[in-house]
């Protein structure tokens, strides 16, 4: 943290991606079933899942509901089977606790907030524990999608964090070296443990939190 920063009492922040880092990426069991049930590739189904939805619905330019319909029709499924196949893919997230419990700690010394590329219905399934975080930043809701700059800007404004005393973890190479070359300390996501560390080191380096 800058001496700057410390004089006019900014506070560093964390900026962490959600899936595939502290939710379990429920892709690839997903993309198993319903290719085999299908009688497609397992790239042929994601590409029918999610193929075009990063300039539409993933920036909120187009509904959840109207997206399934897209879905619908590519995969030729019937109501049922759109519903199965949205439950599979958005039902009861798996959390990652241990790395919950270390972004909780750092409240107080800290600003932090999830970043995550998320389709209009995500801040629902993954509400009950979103509130670990200050602050927790769509893609569906700001307009813009990892690795756009503006997602991070946003969410630093946000923050009121500067980018030199922030630091940032996803599992996605390409959103890694974007928060780099805004500034941020960046670290690219392959296993809890990893990531529990740089938070340990991120955390050793804060602040103490005054008392009033």
């Amino acid at each position: 943290m800058s001496i700057a920063a410390r004089g006019r009492g900014r506070r560093p922040a964390l900026l962490m991606d959600l899936g595939g880092v502290l939710v379990e990426d429920i892709l690839p069991a997903a993309a198993a079933k319903w290719s085999a049930r299908l009688g497609i590739t397992e790239r042929d189904f994601v590409t029918a899942v999610y193929a075009g939805n990063d300039t539409e619905v993933l920036v909120g330019r187009m509904s959840g509901p109207a997206w399934w319909s897209v879905v619908r029709e590519r995969l030729a499924l019937d109501e049922d089977g759109v519903a199965e196949l949205r439950e599979d893919l958005a039902g009861n997230p798996a959390w990652d606790q241990a790395l919950l419990d270390a972004v909780a700690g750092l409240r107080g010394r800290a600003r932090t907030a999830f970043v995550s590329n998320a389709w209009p219905d995500a801040r629902p399934n993954l509400a009950p524990l979103l509130s670990v975080a200050d602050e927790a930043v769509l893609s569906c809701e700001v307009g813009f999608a990892k690795p756009d700059p503006r997602i991070y800007t946003h969410t630093l404004q946000l923050l009121g964090a500067a980018a030199e005393d922030s630091l940032f973890v996803d599992d996605v190479p390409e959103n890694v070296e974007a928060a780099r070359a805004l500034g941020m300390a960046g670290h690219l996501h392959t296993d809890s443990a990893g990531t529990r560390t740089v938070l340990e080191t991120f955390a050793a380096r804060l602040p103490q939190v005054e008392e009033d």
